[in-house]
């Protein structure tokens, strides 16, 4: 960790978000993979809200974060590799496939259990797939995501650095395969036997429920190989598939304000009025156009 303490995490952290931000977002703009439906304008200014938000809140309550963990139990011997008394360079790849698996895990849990989907539906509901809805995580599912790799990183007795270059390339990664980019199909064949592809994640974005249930993974694909997640393609084709949720196919999620509050459910009850007065109306003209 000498270079990394010399330079500064957060700044070289920084560095390399903007980095993979701006080569994402030109490719997105040169070789664009499907065309916008909402555009990026106030999308993006949410989305770029939202990750400010949630920057502040980790640091804020987790000053140390999971790095910091990592170097706190390496300093007093906690954790399992220390027990085994791993090689480092050893127990750094099994920490970062472990760290990988964990996030698989967790990403499979906001879908399954139901107060944890509440939240992760934040990230779903953006009406279209860009590298800043890599962005659009509530803060609650991010402080939560948070605490789970501080237990993980614990439990194993991860090397501070291996942990480091984890939290880099998911975050590099994450914007990678949410990025509305075109490979070539070819290209991608290759990379998916290895690494979660674009087209490979963009089949999670689907608003089909069987298609919303897959690939899972950010970094590895094969997680989603070994356990049975892994749908290849969409059914209607990348450009014929629908990005999002059902209930929000509007231009609601592209605000602040409404996606921050969305997990407790005020835009559920204004839904279901809207719904229940435009079906008023309807029986009203229905009615009065069978006394005509």
């Amino acid at each position: 960790m000498d270079f990394v303490d010399t330079i500064g995490e957060g700044a070289l952290r920084l560095a390399v978000f903007a980095g993979v931000f701006l080569i994402m977002a030109l490719a997105e703009v040169s070789a664009p993979r499907r065309d916008l439906g909402f555009g990026r304008g106030r999308r993006w200014i949410t989305n770029m809200a939202i990750v400010l938000i949630d920057t502040l809140a980790v640091r804020l309550l987790f000053p140390l974060a999971a790095v910091g963990v990592a170097l706190w139990a390496d300093a007093n011997g906690i954790g399992l590799f220390h027990l085994l008394a791993l090689p480092g360079w050893f127990a750094g790849l099994l920490a970062f496939l472990a760290l990988d698996l964990a996030i698989w895990a967790q990403h499979l849990a906001v879908h399954k259990i139901p107060i944890l989907w509440r939240i992760h539906r934040v990230h779903h509901a953006d009406v279209d797939f860009d590298v800043t809805t890599a962005l659009r995580f509530h803060p609650f599912e991010i402080v939560l995501s948070m605490v789970w790799k501080m237990v993980v990183v614990v439990a194993l007795g991860a090397p501070p650095l291996s942990v480091f270059l984890f939290e880099v390339v998911l975050n590099g990664m994450a914007m990678f395969n949410h990025a509305n980019f075109n490979i070539p199909a070819r290209l991608d064949r290759i990379l998916r036997a290895v690494l979660v592809t674009p087209d490979m994640h963009r089949v999670h974005h689907s608003t089909d429920i069987a298609e919303t249930d897959s690939n899972y993974g950010f970094n590895l694909s094969i997680w989603d190989r070994l356990f049975r997640t892994y749908v290849p393609q969409p059914a209607l084709g990348h450009e014929g598939m629908t990005i999002g949720l059902d209930d929000y196919r509007t231009d609601e999620p592209t605000r602040l304000g409404w996606s921050l509050l969305l997990p407790f459910g005020p835009q559920n009850r204004v839904r279901r009025r809207r719904e229940e007065r435009n079906a008023g109306v309807q029986k009203a003209g229905t009615q009065k156009a069978g006394s005509q």
